[in-house]
């Protein structure tokens, strides 16, 4: 992406009310939205469902309007290829979407306890070498973060292309005794029409088209563990 239109889509972004970036000299002195989403911003009751490294928000915008008795916040680092999301959002008059524009390991700063239903990790980068493992959305240290906000019975989706990825959240799920709901190496295998096969994201389209097999897994945690 050029970089003029990478500024244009920053600066748009300053626009969308829908969209909340924080400095971290802001978000420590208390985020007012923390445990109160549903009554100060959806104003509503419904459940919040976030996806995490939403990238494009390919995900976050299909499931809300999916589920519209939903909320839906998606979570990224990259504002610009978040714009896609946020205009769409915009454009289609979706009450049920915002987005935060954040390092994913600061998210317990922006939710409170028992405040997300469900969470969806699409795609994320995979962080292939061991040494660095801790870094993944599914390791342990992140898991033991989303205790802090995720409700008792809420479910993690794990939709990926990395068999590395994938195995590793298996292992981790069986040694920590978390409940596996739903495994797949292969879902455009198994005869599935819902969100997971009928939404995809733009590199998913292109793994497909390579031939990739796309895994899944949803799971609730073990919430002895940690």
């Amino acid at each position: 992406m050029a970089a003029k239109n990478k500024l244009q889509r920053f600066a748009e972004n300053l626009t969308f009310d829908n969209l909340f970036q924080l400095q971290y000299e802001e978000l420590v002195k208390g985020f007012d939205l923390k445990g109160n989403w549903s009554k100060n911003f959806f104003n509503n009751d419904n459940e919040i469902v976030l996806e995490l490294g939403c990238g494009k928000g390919e995900y976050t915008i299909g499931l809300a309007k999916r589920y519209p008795d939903k909320n839906f916040i998606g979570i990224d680092i990259k504002g610009a290829r978040m714009y896609l999301g946020l205009k769409e959002a915009k454009d289609d008059k979706m009450n049920n979407v915002a987005f935060i524009r954040a390092r994913i390991n600061l998210i317990e700063m922006y939710f409170g306890k028992d405040e997300i239903s469900e969470i969806w990790i699409t795609f994320p980068d995979p962080q292939p070498r061991e040494t660095i493992a801790k870094r993944r959305l599914t390791s342990s240290w992140f898991l033991n973060m989303y205790k802090k906000f995720l409700k008792p019975d809420g479910v993690i989706h794990l939709k990926t292309d990395n068999i590395i990825v994938f195995e590793s959240t298996l292992d981790m799920i069986k040694e920590y005794e978390h409940e596996l709901l739903y495994s797949s190496y292969d879902i455009y295998n198994e005869g599935i029409e819902n969100e997971l096969t009928r939404i995809q994201t733009f590199y998913e389209k292109i793994w497909l088209g390579r031939g990739t097999k796309i895994k899944y897994l949803e799971y609730k945690l073990n919430r002895n563990e940690g």
